[in-house]
């Protein structure tokens, strides 16, 4: 394929009259989404745990596209409390959802625990994303050819699901706690495509990944511990090796608005080890298509959480 023939946010479709939420949208990935949404014409809710970074963001998106539709509605994944909040909020102020991109996340943190009392990344990550598609579920399935996208990672490569010790109180391994949620997002994602066939809706779940990006992500992680080293070390990276997150967010915006996609697909950049580049369709890691994984990581989903998809068929 040509340069030429890449894909880029210019050729998104008109978003005229769709409605999309995006969690995490007042930065880095998230940020680009709604920028690029907004921009083609989508109602953007603006999903985002701090409500002055987000009309920070929000101020800032106005100002570049004075006719930007947004809608900032405080989100945070790690409280399942919040997550039921904030779906009442746009389940009765809209009539359709027509993209969801469960984007936001956390990275290789020191161990910390969610308000529920989840290992953080794994109640972040997957268990926030998990509860806030299942309650937001009715508003999809009422909205004809709905998008869930979910955002995992290449580092889900290396990624397994220890149903002995989901809350990593016997031992405790940040980077393997965060590759372990990217794993759960795909299998996530997967098995909810597999609903969606079997309940016969139009809807499609697709997932993305955006390669090595350049964001903030990578910094929280060693701010927490107080790594002076890491820190540089990441900004080093992210400067000489990491692509921006504006084309970090091209994966996810491909999955949300392409006709070119299926229900399960999984897309993420065509450069070397799909580090960098632009987006196209590719392969995740055997254990991520494992059916009788994906099923015990949904069943144990919805106990964890108290959240059941019963508007689709099981």
């Amino acid at each position: 394929m040509t340069a030429q023939n890449k894909w880029t946010a210019d050729k998104i479709p008109d978003q005229t009259g769709k409605t999309v939420v995006v969690t995490g949208a007042n930065i880095g990935l998230g940020y680009q989404i709604t920028r690029e949404l907004a921009r083609r014409g989508a109602t953007v809710v603006m999903a985002c745990r701090d409500p002055k970074k987000a009309e920070e963001a929000a101020n800032a998106l106005r100002r570049e596209l004075p006719k930007a539709s947004l809608d900032l509605q405080p989100l945070d994944l790690a409280d399942l409390a919040s997550v039921q909040r904030f779906a009442d909020t746009i389940s009765q102020r809209y009539s359709a959802l027509h993209i969801l991109s469960n984007n936001a996340g956390v990275m290789a943190l020191p161990y910390r625990q969610t308000a529920d009392g989840f290992e953080m990344q794994f109640g972040t990550n997957h268990l926030g994303h998990f509860a806030l598609t299942g309650l937001l579920l009715p508003l999809i399935l009422a909205t004809p050819q709905a998008r869930v996208v979910t955002t995992s990672s290449f580092l889900h490569r290396s990624g397994e699901i220890n149903f002995a010790d989901l809350e990593g109180k016997v031992s405790y391994d940040p980077n393997k706690a965060y590759s372990q949620s990217k794993l759960a997002n795909l299998l996530f994602a997967y098995e909810l495509q597999r609903k969606f066939a079997t309940g016969g809706t139009t809807a499609l779940s697709l997932a993305a990944h955006p390669g090595y990006a350049a964001t903030n992500l990578q910094f929280v992680g060693p701010n927490m511990q107080g790594s002076a080293f890491r820190a540089a070390l990441m900004s080093l990276s992210n400067r000489f090796i990491a692509q921006s997150a504006a084309r970090g967010a091209l994966p996810t915006l491909f999955a949300a608005t392409s006709p070119d996609v299926q229900g399960g697909d999984y897309i993420g950049p065509d450069g070397f080890n799909e580090l960098r580049g632009y987006p196209k369709k590719v392969r995740s890691a055997p254990q991520s298509y494992d059916l009788a994984l994906a099923a015990k990581l949904w069943s144990v989903s919805e106990e964890l959480t108290g959240v059941h998809y019963n508007s689709l068929v099981a």
